[in-house]
């Protein structure tokens, strides 16, 4: 993996990377937008590895946020919301406006609730925020996102796993399992003609609930 680039040849289409990202060789990271919201101050923030295409990424990493990709992955309009930590594999493809988070990003009790909102308005700008549950979000080889999913806090999907369109994922994906739904559950079929994972991903489909 390479750790810097020259600015003339920046992955990113459009300049220099941040300066505590890292990206692999032949990795292309496309959108005016990618790194609008990139506020970590976590050195090695980003890493993602080699043979990659980011098309449309939003990376939304928080102060204390980190993520990691691995090597031939590609995600298309994907929206990243990382306040800890995310950990992709490789071999991962996920499908346009998927977004994962690894946070709640306001609280889910009625009073902290209010109390974050005046917290965050200009009536309190010398107030502290209430604490948010954070859990990161693991993601294993081979695994396969669907279009418009969401995969929500303390989430991992096991190696080779299929998450259908539209899915909501709030539990872990055995390897190899197919899930589809709102929220998402084991679905009786795969769609890839039966014949499982990958060979490194090492998982059989499930049928019992994650």
């Amino acid at each position: 993996m390479s750790s810097s680039h020259p600015a003339s040849s920046s992955p990113w289409s459009h300049g220099p990377l941040p300066s505590n990202v890292i990206v692999g060789d032949n990795t292309l990271i496309t959108a005016e937008y990618a790194f609008r919201r990139f506020q970590s101050r976590e050195p090695g923030a980003l890493r993602i590895g080699a043979h990659c295409t980011m098309d449309g990424v939003h990376f939304a990493i928080g102060a204390e946020g980190r993520v990691g990709i691995g090597d031939y992955c590609y995600f298309t309009n994907v929206i990243l919301l990382c306040e800890l930590e995310l950990q992709i594999g490789s071999y991962v493809a996920i499908g346009w406006n998927t977004t994962i988070a690894d946070s709640d990003f306001h609280p889910l009790d009625p009073a902290q609730r209010i109390a974050d909102a005046v917290a965050c308005s200009p009536l309190g700008a010398s107030r502290a925020r209430p604490a948010i549950p954070r859990r990161a979000v693991l993601i294993e080889d081979d695994v396969w996102i669907g279009p418009c999913a969401t995969i929500l806090k303390g989430v991992r999907l096991g190696a080779g796993c299929r998450v259908q369109a539209g899915s909501l994922v709030t539990r872990d994906v055995p390897a190899g399992a197919s899930v589809g739904g709102n929220p998402a559950h084991p679905l009786e079929g795969r769609d890839d003609g039966g014949e499982g994972p990958s060979p490194s991903a090492g998982g059989k489909p499930a049928t019992d609930a994650p």
